[in-house]
């Protein structure tokens, strides 16, 4: 539309982390607060210690000749952390705080 005041769409998709220039945080500043933050770095410290944790019980079961259906959970759940830790290094990367 002609004078249409919106931001176009490629602005809020633009993946810089940004937020879009018409955005309201309605709990922003309540009570003085100052606006959350991501704790990126906590998140990967535990994902790290996850993986860690679940993958050398992975392995020590196995060595053992332990369950095999813990051996398999272990090691999915110590999937899920790399691919945590994956995510978190990506966000991390862009810039984003925390």
């Amino acid at each position: 539309m002609a004078g249409d005041d919106r931001p176009e769409r490629n602005q809020a998709s633009r993946g810089d982390g940004a937020a879009r220039p018409d955005y309201h945080d309605p709990t922003a500043g309540v009570g003085g607060a100052p606006p959350s933050r991501s704790a990126l770095t906590l998140r990967l410290l535990l994902a790290g210690f996850g993986f860690l944790l679940f993958l050398v019980a992975a392995i020590w079961l196995a060595a053992v000749d332990g369950p095999l259906v813990l051996v398999v959970v272990f090691a999915v759940l110590a999937l899920i952390a790399a691919v945590d830790i994956a995510i978190v290094v990506r966000r991390k990367a862009r810039g984003e705080p925390g």
